[in-house]
């Protein structure tokens, strides 16, 4: 991988981290683009460069995090199915980084999307107003449940964290907020694991390109998480449902080997 290719995938990372879309996938579907093989240690960048994206989380909300004690506990256990499964098996989640996985998971998401999205507008935008500061343990720990979805490729950790914090009755600015949020733990964390595990898989080369990937990802990242945040007050969730459903079938029928 060049140093140009690293710069590319970090600006995919920092757009779809925190869109509904799966970032996971999008730098997939992009590596294949660019003719790189998902080596182990391609697979280990996928994942660390998401710390790029996360750190403009920390960035954006950092003073809410450091004063708000009852808060980081909540994303604490809301973290806790995750690490669990993640620790459990996480060998067979790293087999699961297939072209046809990610494309069936991103038509399935897209569809899940637009359903829940329907079911909320019949609600009559039920939820209410919750902050984030009145988000219950219990529902905290129902979206980390949720969050356990998105170890397969494609299904997008912020579309299951959103969707699972709709269904608990949040309003869609703290079901975001939170999905935010709860990247924190979830990517440092996992990244962190995945990174010293493959860190023998890594060279000098690979670690120029992390760094690109990780400074591009962040500033990106800054500016998609404030793009997000209006769209999302103006318009549903359905053009990320849609557009979802047509990568996922174009890259099914078109690219991903048979």
């Amino acid at each position: 991988m060049s140093v140009f290719e690293a710069f590319l995938l970090g600006i995919v990372e920092g757009v779809t981290e925190f869109l509904p879309v799966s970032s996971t996938a999008h730098l997939i579907l992009a590596s294949h683009l660019l003719g790189i093989d998902q080596s182990e240690s391609h697979k280990s960048f996928e994942i660390v460069v998401q710390l790029g994206s996360i750190s403009a989380v920390i960035f954006f909300y950092f003073r809410r995090l450091v004063g708000d004690r009852r808060l980081l506990l909540k994303l604490c256990a809301a973290f806790v199915p995750t690490g669990v499964i993640g620790l459990l098996f996480y060998r067979r989640i790293k087999e699961l980084f297939s072209m046809e996985i990610v494309c069936v998971s991103l038509i399935a998401g897209g569809i899940l999307l637009i359903a829940v999205e329907l079911y909320m507008k019949r609600r009559d935008g039920a939820g209410g107003s919750d902050a984030l500061g009145r988000v219950s343990f219990g529902r905290a720990f129902l979206i980390g449940c949720a969050q356990c979805f998105a170890m397969i490729p494609g299904v997008s950790r912020s579309a299951a964290t959103i969707i699972g914090g709709l269904l608990c009755g949040l309003d869609r600015k703290t079901a975001i907020e939170f999905s935010f949020l709860l990247a924190v733990p979830t990517m440092l964390i996992a990244a962190g694991y995945d990174f010293t595990k493959n860190l023998s898989a890594f060279n000098s080369g690979d670690l120029l390109n992390l760094l690109i990937g990780f400074t591009t990802s962040f500033f990106v990242a800054v500016l998609a998480i404030r793009g997000f945040l209006k769209f999302v007050s103006k318009f549903s969730f359905i053009p990320f449902g849609i557009y979802r459903i047509a990568i996922g079938a174009v890259f099914l029928a078109f690219i991903a080997p048979r």
